[in-house]
C-alpha cells in the first residue's frame, strides 16, 4: 500500500465511521473503484482505533463520569442506582453480542462478507430500515392531524433489555455495508429513543468493541501488501477527520432527519448492482489483498 492510498483510505474512514453509511463498505469500495487491493479487515479494524480515539476525546467528560461512577459502584452499593454507574454496566452488556459473534464469524467477516453484491444488498436494506425508523421518530416528534406528539425515550430509560437489543444491532455491522451507527441508531429509533439518545449510546457502545477489535487485529497488521507505516498514517488521518465529523453529526441530528443518508445508501447500493451486473466491476474486485 502506498502512502497516497493510506491517506485516501484514512480520509474515507474518518468521514464515514460516524455517519450511518458504513465505513467498512466505503473502504472496500474505495479500493475496488480505484483498482487497489482490498485493504482487508485488519486494516479497517486498526484505523477504526483512530476514529474511536476521537470519540474518547469528544465524549471525554461523559466517559470519565461513567467510568468513575462504575468503579465506585463496585464497592459502594448506594452508587448502583446511579445513572452513570448503570450506563457503565449497560455498555458492557451491550458489547457482549458483537464480541461473541465477531469471534465466531471471523473467517466470514474477512472473506465472503466482503463480496460487493452482499455490500450492495446491505446498503439498500439497511437504508430502508433507517428510513422507516427515522419516519417513525419524526411522526412522534411532530404529531399530525390525527396524532398527538409522543415523548420519546432518553438514555435515562435505557435498561438491560434495550441495551442487549442495541448490542445485537451493533453486531449486525460485522457485515460491511450495514454500518455500526446506522444499525444501532435504527434500532434505537425503532425502540422509541430520540435521535440524540440513540446516537450517543451508539458511539459509547462502539468504544469497547472497536478498541478490542483493533487490538485483536494488531497481530495481522503489516502482513500482505499493507505495512505498518501506511496503517499508522491512515489511523492518524482517520482520527483528525473523525473528530470533526462527530462534532458536526451530533449537531446535525438535533434538527435534521436521516433521509439524506437513506437516499445515499439506496442509490449507492443500486449503482453497485448495476456496475457488477454490467461486468464493469467484479464482485470480488481487489480481494487478493492481505
Amino acid at each position: 500500500m502506498s502512502w497516497f492510498e493510506s491517506f485516501i483510505l484514512g480520509l474515507v474512514q474518518g468521514l464515514t465511521e460516524f455517519l450511518p453509511i458504513s465505513s467498512s463498505a466505503h473502504l472496500r469500495l474505495t479500493a475496488a473503484f480505484a483498482g487497489w487491493e482490498d485493504p482487508g479487515a485488519a486494516f479497517t479494524a486498526i484505523t477504526q482505533i483512530g476514529t474511536e480515539a476521537a470519540v474518547l476525546i469528544y465524549f471525554r467528560k461523559d466517559i470519565a463520569r461513567i467510568v468513575t461512577a462504575w468503579f465506585r459502584s463496585l464497592t459502594d452499593k448506594s452508587m448502583r442506582s446511579d445513572h452513570d454507574a448503570q450506563m457503565g454496566w449497560l455498555v458492557i452488556v451491550g458489547s457482549i453480542p458483537i464480541g461473541v459473534l465477531g469471534v465466531t464469524f471471523k473467517d466470514q467477516i474477512e472473506g465472503p462478507f466482503r463480496d460487493l453484491r452482499l455490500i450492495a444488498t446491505t446498503l439498500i436494506v439497511m437504508g430502508i430500515v433507517l428510513g422507516v425508523a427515522d419516519r417513525l421518530a419524526a411522526r412522534d416528534e411532530i404529531g399530525g392531524r390525527h396524532r398527538v406528539v409522543r415523548e420519546r425515550k432518553t438514555l435515562k430509560d435505557l435498561g438491560v433489555k434495550d441495551g442487549l437489543i442495541f448490542g445485537f444491532c451493533q453486531a449486525m455491522a460485522l457485515v460491511p455495508g450495514v454500518s455500526r451507527s446506522g444499525a444501532t441508531i435504527s434500532g434505537g429509533l425503532l425502540m422509541g429513543y430520540t435521535r440524540e439518545a440513540a446516537a450517543r449510546y451508539s458511539f459509547l457502545l462502539a468504544i469497547p468493541a472497536v478498541l478490542a477489535s483493533g487490538v485483536f487485529e494488531l497481530k495481522d497488521a503489516g502482513e500482505g501488501h499493507v505495512s505498518w507505516g501506511p496503517t499508522i498514517f491512515a489511523t492518524l488521518i482517520a482520527f483528525g477527520v473523525g473528530y470533526a465529523v462527530i462534532a458536526w453529526f451530533m449537531k446535525f441530528i438535533t434538527t435534521k432527519s436521516f433521509m439524506p443518508f437513506v437516499i445515499y445508501r439506496i442509490a449507492l447500493g443500486i449503482l453497485l448492482f448495476v456496475l457488477v451486473g454490467a461486468d464493469v466491476l467484479s464482485p470480488h474486485a481487489g480481494e487478493s489483498g492481505g
